[in-house]
């Protein structure tokens, strides 16, 4: 970890999501963005809550290899309905099934964070579940939400920082950013522990 007197570590996003991205310039800190070009395949049996944990310290560690002296931000989404993980939907066909399966549902949005640095041997993981209760959508809502908003790389087919929010009756989190994709309250906590200066 560095100490006051050292040079402060370049801070790295391994992510290709502009949501994240967005997210962290909230901070005022100067990084990076790598795409870290992690397969996120869902190992078989895997659960959404393991399968986000895995992803997000796969991704920082991808980007870390490469950049061993500075701190790395992994994070990953998976939408968990009664324990099956909905990934991004890629299609408007998988997205309106997605939202058909969520309609009514309460899902929890697993949001798994990693922050690595392999200089100064710093690796730290946490998990902000954010519960969502969806409304009853009817197919035609569904169609209406997909074709204005088209939130195909979002994991569960809602963005819940535009339209999205329509379709949702509740959200329950303890890190409001985190159902966009990045918890900043859980991000800034590992920065600090990692030597980062927040604010």
């Amino acid at each position: 970890m560095p100490n006051a007197s050292s040079s402060p570590r370049t801070l790295v996003l391994g992510s290709t999501s502009r949501y994240r991205r967005e997210l962290l310039q909230r901070l005022g800190l100067p990084f990076e963005v790598l795409a870290p070009g992690v397969d996120e395949t869902p190992l078989p049996s895997e659960t959404p809550v393991s399968l986000a944990r895995r992803l997000a310290l796969a991704k920082a560690h991808a980007v870390a290899r490469q950049h061993p002296a500075a701190v790395v931000i992994g994070s990953d989404q998976v939408a968990d309905l009664h324990g099956e993980p909905l990934g991004k939907p890629g299609t408007h066909e998988r997205a309106v099934e997605q939202l058909r399966r969520m309609r009514g549902q309460s899902v929890v949005f697993q949001t798994a964070l990693a922050v690595v640095c392999l200089e100064s041997g710093f690796e730290a993981t946490e998990l902000a579940p954010v519960h969502v209760q969806f409304r009853d959508l009817g197919d035609d809502e569904i169609e209406r939400y997909l074709r204005a908003e088209q939130p195909y790389d979002c994991a569960g087919s809602a963005k819940s920082e535009g339209l999205g929010i329509a379709l949702l009756d509740r959200i329950d989190s303890d890190d409001p950013t985190a159902l966009v994709g990045l918890p900043l309250i859980r991000t800034c906590r590992l920065l600090r522990a990692a030597g980062v200066q927040v604010p």
